[in-house]
């Protein structure tokens, strides 16, 4: 019994860390409503696979790993933080592009594939040092001392299952008409916005590292 309250709650603490909003919310709203639902559930998808990678990083010991080498979190730091400034000047530099010429996954005006879109919410995931340390940080507190060999398979499942759930719903909702409209009419200010602050949480983690 107390093993499945700890996977219940584990599982309430990942789902309220999911809601909160961060890069992850930026992707997979702009994919969907600039490219398609599809692209943008693909998306939902890779941030799905990459939540449940963190799951079995963190029953597998990250927390102990950043414990024991603390450059190890600086180094994830650095390099989500680079990862999101890249991202952001794709978006910023290609804001005035008709919609039909720019890749929200690398902005070289080609077709951008479902799969590049499900790649591109997995990259995003997993350069988020955040998401790593809420993980290891929710399964020190909430795991039992005794780990049963089963949690290594339903925790990761629920994890990817929590948040790419909520970012499904999330792709679904804003890929309808009335957001995709809006955002066609609004195309250069969102997009300026939306670069703006994944730059801003870019530069953020990277002046983090170093303080």
């Amino acid at each position: 019994m107390d093993a499945i309250w700890s996977v219940l709650a584990i599982s309430a603490a990942l789902a309220v860390g999911a809601v909160s909003p961060g890069p992850s919310f930026i992707v997979v709203a702009r994919n969907a409503m600039s490219l398609s639902r599809q692209h943008g559930l693909a998306t939902a998808c890779g941030m799905g696979l990459g939540a449940g990678t963190f799951a079995l990083l963190a029953l597998l010991g990250l927390h102990a790993v950043f414990t024991a080498f603390p450059m190890a979190f600086l180094v994830l730091k650095v390099a989500g933080g680079m990862y999101l400034l890249y991202i952001a000047s794709l978006i910023i530099r290609h804001a005035t592009a008709p919609l039909q010429m720019q890749s929200a996954a690398d902005g070289t005006g080609l077709a951008v594939t479902k799969l590049q879109a499900f790649r591109h919410g997995l990259l995003t995931q997993l350069s988020n040092p955040k998401t790593a340390i809420v993980f290891a940080s929710v399964f020190s507190a909430l795991l039992p001392a005794q780990i049963p060999f089963w949690f290594y398979f339903v925790l990761p499942l629920a994890a990817m299952l929590i948040d790419g759930g909520w970012y499904i719903l999330v792709a679904y909702l804003l890929s309808a008409e009335a957001p995709r409209q809006t955002y066609l009419k609004f195309k250069t200010a969102i997009d300026r916005a939306a670069g703006t602050v994944m730059a801003l949480l870019g530069l953020k983690l990277v002046f983090a590292a170093f303080i």
